[in-house]
């Protein structure tokens, strides 16, 4: 069940695996013990539910028995955009492990349904294939690899191996909640697709993957001076997919609507914290400030054609400045 490719990638690492007690982590738990793949544990209780905390002592006894380690967080979340903010606090309580305890691979649950899930709530949106495919079973990220090992395991085949080995799962009541976008794709569209054409299923991401790594198979050459990232942009397109990608490697998933602005504008301030600008035949991605600059420094920026808001990071660092100025000054 588990992707051949991935337990290359776990066997002699040190490994986190983000545990919910659901149905897709308790199966991963066991799958990798029976691989001798070695793994901590690590679980968020965002108290919203009466299983939480049931969920949460489900995760410690098999961390006790199996002589893992058990991280855990305890938090309450705002109910107003809940499932992004959820996914936030998630990673960067997961992230904040990592670092802690130098894990080199973070291992999620995802599944064959929540891909096919994903690829329809993108079509549905208006997406190309880099969008349509989403998740890939290794990505890197800012320190670490994200690894999917059941990327191409469907839920009832999950399922039918927690019941065949008799292993305790929690059900989540609100994955039923059509109310939320992801599980009206899943009950209506994704489920009864899998269950009827799975192996055709399983076979199209496998084609999509392999057409979309020949489309990039000489992705732009990204550099970068402290937080200052920079390529060569040769299309705006293809700018976009790298931009996504850099920015997922730090960590930030950019949305749609980021994506949609970026096609149109020259300089795009993502999620609060990150600025997107393009200049002559360059892209610059780094963090977004506000910041009082002399008028010395805006006089030397309005020459150059440095873009209005990429000014202030450029100010607080004057080395990344100065490759920005050689970059425009030669093109």
């Amino acid at each position: 069940m588990l992707l051949p490719a991935t337990l290359l990638q776990l066997q002699a690492s040190k490994n986190l695996l983000a545990f919910s007690g659901g149905v897709d982590s308790s199966a991963l738990f066991f799958l990798l013990l029976e691989k001798n793949i070695p793994f901590d544990i690590a679980i968020v209780n965002y108290q919203t539910r009466q299983q939480s905390d049931e969920e949460v002592l489900y995760a410690q006894s098999l961390a006790k028995k199996y002589h893992k380690q058990c991280h855990l967080l305890t938090t309450t979340l705002p109910e107003a955009n809940y499932e992004a903010a959820a996914r936030t606090l998630r990673y960067d309580f997961f992230e904040q492990c990592i670092q802690e305890h130098a894990y080199e691979n973070l291992i999620t649950a995802h599944q064959l349904d929540d891909r096919l899930e994903w690829l329809l709530m993108q079509l549905s949106k208006g997406a190309g294939l880099y969008e349509l495919l989403g998740s890939q079973a290794v990505e890197e990220r800012d320190g670490y690899s994200l690894v999917r090992p059941l990327l191409e395991t469907t839920k009832s085949e999950i399922r039918t191996y927690l019941h065949n080995n008799n292993i305790h799962y929690f059900e989540d009541e609100s994955n039923d909640d059509e109310k939320h976008k992801r599980n009206f794709f899943r009950h209506n569209l994704a489920t009864p697709l899998l269950e009827k054409y799975s192996s055709g299923i399983k076979k199209s991401f496998t084609y999509l993957n392999e057409d979309l790594n020949a489309l990039h198979q000489q992705p732009s050459k990204v550099e970068n001076v402290d937080a200052l990232y920079y390529f060569n942009c040769d299309s705006r397109r293809s700018a976009i997919i790298t931009v996504d990608r850099v920015l997922k490697e730090l960590g930030f998933l950019m949305r749609q609507g980021d994506k949609e602005a970026l096609k149109e504008s020259e300089e795009h301030v993502v999620g609060r914290k990150y600025v997107v600008t393009f200049q002559e035949n360059f892209c610059f991605v780094a963090p977004y400030l506000t910041s009082e600059m002399p008028k010395v420094f805006k006089e030397a920026c309005r020459v150059l054609k440095v873009p209005q808001k990429l000014r202030p990071y450029l100010f607080e660092n004057s080395e990344a400045f100065d490759v920005v100025k050689s970059l425009l000054t030669k093109s």
